[in-house]
């Protein structure tokens, strides 16, 4: 009985194993590992064969298994424009969600098919770990969610009117800035090639632009309509009027009103007083002052010239049949915008040489989002910013061997200004796309620059006609362009710099704006400018600021050399050897003295500037101040843990961070100079006004502002905190200071906001950020900033920490 029991037990046992575990009959043939499907060993093989079968449609990367490539286009291509995978087209062509009941109910846990797609493909018995953890951590925001009665992300799902959710955003997207409705932009399918048809009016009569209802849902950045506090407006004319006079001008800004229905300026205009021409003393021949005209649509032909150049650019056709191209008043108030508001503070486009009708279609879309933001029309901003992503992504993947010395320079401008678009924009998966093609623009940048280099060699010393410099001086301003924008990504979130200071160290820098936007009425005259012009290396200027000379350059270079000074204080302070190499840090220390110097020879800009800045002259000179002041503090104090915080755009997280910051701010006599520094960055906002800077900084001064001033306002809370609670007395020196900075605020404002002078410098500094948005991510400074203004006071009221200015009216 006990035998055949055994025997039946084991019988069964080898029924059950045989009925789990199927036959491995195919064998690997490198190899003597076999399994039970084909599949499994075709994935197997490829670890033998390094074959990748699987490639991104919207880049270059190519996987060797498909939930790679899942997990690719979930984290990289988040919120890209590009094809979708198969397997999200089927997720998002699922039913329309029914209505929900009325009444308060407990959301259930959604089941990704998608999800469910990768552990299929994935799987031969087990998951691998990384895929097993991402996807468990997916799950478990939504549990989390779904008991908590709210989405895993605690905002609503970017929706489309016309669809389902197609995008569940993973992140946390801050109160009053729009998210981006990217589902609308994505086709439901991978499209075959057919006729194409970008919905438009080829009058150009009417304003076709994005169809309203597509964006009725969107939520849009609200004005606060209460004033702040006066703060020592010490130009007060009086008037209750902040807006000053403004000098006409032929291409003079739209008026914000029905043109720009989610304006959140309070005025007609922005723009404040033409600058003067020289900066501080400036030497220089008088020439005719010059107020170059921003590139328009002169036409309604050249406008459908811009349609069929926009076809000819969708091979593919994955731009959605529901984008209109903007009527031709409209892109002409966005080409106004960008070339008077933003081109002055990275100008590396040639505004006579700009024809809307002839610029490749993905530039001039970037050009135009850029515009847009400007109008405060950020819904359109972002649809003409996904286009030309679409177009850019379509240029290189059709290019299989792509070479980055042939690069045209479009496409490294459209990609640069793409990248400028998404960093800034207040959103951190438009942040990690950013980060992602970031070795791409180098790798343009460094081809481009080889060929510059071959085309100059060519010439053997002769001068170039106005046509070929014109071409030449484009691609070395492009280059410091992309130099520039790298090294504020390292100061905004501690990115390594992509690029180093030696890849140019020969190169020329770049001319004056005079120069740049001379017209010139034949060769002989060009000539003899170009002759009179300061030529000079990346590589003479640097050595010259190390070896304590001042030397002249124009007001672009200036901004090229302090962004090299910034890079090497970077490397510095990030060395095993920063505490003991005190010869480096003053050989960097005479290298910032000597720059600041070096502004009394800039030479003059002969270029009027529509823009009002506190200093006199180009808006270029007032940036590279900004920089300056920021790296002159980074000598002393580094907030590594903020940058990183600012990475994933969480307000409470910065607000911890600054918080956590205390102990690195130091009451020192080097200190007090570094105080300095930040008295003069907020003594900026109030001898303005601070009414004026609230409403006009965001327009008028370059995002690099606030950016290089977050550091700056933080070591200035910090300190002004330890003033008022060591107990340590204050010095003479400590106490001068202090009250400098009291000085800047009248008695009624410290009532208002706060009685201790940390904590009001910090609220202002914040509210004063928020007041008017372009660039999304000023609303997470100031948001960060009045949480640390709390924190600073002990969270002494209950109120909502994230209030309006309202409440200081």
């Amino acid at each position: 009985m006990t035998t055949a029991a055994s025997a039946s037990n084991s019988t069964s046992t080898t029924s059950r194993k045989s009925a789990t575990a199927p036959e491995r009959k195919y064998k690997c043939q490198f190899c003597n590992r076999a399994f039970s499907r084909s599949e499994h060993r075709s994935r197997h093989e490829r670890s033998h064969t390094k074959e990748r079968p699987f490639k991104c449609q919207k880049c270059r990367s190519t996987f060797v298994r498909r939930d790679l490539l899942l997990r690719h286009d979930r984290t990289v291509h988040a919120k890209d424009g590009g094809i979708p995978l198969s397997s999200e087209g089927r997720r998002r062509g699922g039913a329309k969600a029914s209505p929900k009941p009325p009444g308060p109910s407990k959301p259930a846990i959604t089941i990704d098919t998608a999800t469910l797609e990768q552990i299929e493909a994935s799987s031969d018995g087990m998951v691998d770990l990384e895929t097993a953890a991402m996807l468990m951590t997916d799950l478990h925001h939504k549990a989390t969610a779904a008991m908590s009665n709210h989405d895993p992300d605690g905002s609503s799902p970017s929706f489309s009117p016309d669809h389902d959710a197609l995008i569940e955003p993973a992140v946390t997207y801050l109160p009053g800035v729009p998210q981006m409705p990217w589902d609308t932009f994505l086709p439901q399918a991978m499209p075959e090639p057919k006729a194409h048809s970008i919905a438009s009016s080829l009058t150009g009569s009417q304003d076709s632009l994005m169809s309203q209802q597509t964006f009725d849902s969107i939520s849009t950045i609200q004005p606060h309509h209460a004033n702040l506090p006066a703060i020592m407006e010490r130009h007060d004319s009086g008037s209750d009027t902040l807006a000053p006079s403004t000098l006409p001008f032929d291409n003079a800004l739209p008026v914000s009103g029905t043109n720009t229905p989610h304006a959140l300026s309070p005025y007609p205009s922005m723009t404040g007083p033409v600058s003067p021409v020289n900066y501080r003393r400036s030497p220089g021949p008088s020439q005719a002052l010059t107020l170059p005209k921003a590139p328009q649509v002169s036409s309604d032909e050249e406008r459908n010239a811009i349609l069929n150049n926009l076809n000819k650019a969708d091979i593919e056709r994955q731009i959605p049949e529901s984008f209109h191209l903007p009527s031709s008043n409209t892109l002409n108030k966005y080409l106004s915008t960008y070339f008077n508001l933003y081109h002055h503070h990275m100008p590396f486009l040639h505004p006579e040489s700009f024809k809307p009708g002839q610029t490749h279609p993905a530039l001039l879309l970037s050009v135009l989002s850029i515009g847009a933001l400007y109008t405060f029309e950020h819904d359109l901003a972002f649809t003409l910013h996904v286009a030309s992503k679409i177009i850019v992504n379509q240029f290189l993947v059709s290019r299989d061997n792509f070479d980055s010395r042939k690069c045209p320079l479009w496409l490294m401008q459209s990609t640069l200004l793409n990248m400028v678009f998404e960093s800034w924009s207040g959103d951190p998966k438009g942040l990690e796309w950013a980060c992602s093609v970031k070795s791409l623009l180098a790798n343009m940048v460094a081809g481009n620059r080889y060929e510059l280099k071959l085309r100059t060699d060519g010439r053997g010393g002769a001068q170039p006609s106005h046509e070929e410099w014109v071409e030449d001086e484009g691609c070395r301003r492009t280059h410091y362009a992309v130099y520039i924008f790298f090294g504020m990504l390292t100061l905004t979130f501690n990115h390594t710099p992509a690029m180093s200071f030696g890849e140019f160290d020969t190169l020329e820098l770049p001319s004056s704006e005079s120069l740049w936007n001379l017209e010139i009425s034949d060769e002989e005259s060009w000539r003899e400018s170009l002759t009179a012009s300061t030529i000079i290396t990346v590589r003479e200027a640097h050595d010259s600021l190390f070896q304590g000379i001042p030397v002249r350059y124009s007001a672009y270079a200036t901004r090229v050399m302090i962004n090299a000074l910034f890079l090497e204080v970077w490397y510095h302070k990030r060395s095993f050897e920063a505490l003991q190499d005190v010869v480096t840090e003053y050989k960097l220390r005479l290298a910032l003295e000597t720059w600041e110097k070096s502004l009394d020879l800039c030479e003059p800009e002969t270029v009027v500037v529509p823009l009002s800045t506190p200093q006199k002259g180009h808006p270029l000179i007032f940036n590279s101040m900004a920089v300056y002041r920021n790296t002159r503090a980074r000598l002393e104090v580094d907030f590594k843990n903020i940058q990183e915080a600012l990475r994933y755009h969480g307000s409470y997280e910065v607000a911890a961070a600054m918080a956590a910051s205390r102990d690195y701010v130091k009451r020192s006599q080097e200190m007090i100079k570094v105080i300095q520094q930040c008295f003069e960055c907020i003594e900026i906002a109030a001898m303005q006004g601070i009414h004026w800077v609230a409403r006009t900084s965001a327009t008028n001064w370059s995002i690099e502002h606030p950016l290089c001033g977050l550091d700056l306002m933080v070591i200035l809370s910090l300190w002004l905190y330890r003033l008022e609670h060591d107990e340590e007395p204050a010095t003479d020196e400590e106490v001068a200071m202090y009250n400098k900075v009291r000085n800047l605020f009248d008695d009624d404002s410290m009532d208002v906001y706060s009685s201790k002078l940390s904590s009001t410098v910090a609220r202002l500094w914040g509210s004063m950020l928020d007041e008017v948005v372009v660039w999304g991510i000023t609303k997470l400074m100031g948001e960060s900033f009045k949480l640390h203004s709390q924190a600073l006071i002990g969270y002494e009221t209950e109120e909502d920490p994230l209030l309006s200015t309202e409440s200081f009216a």
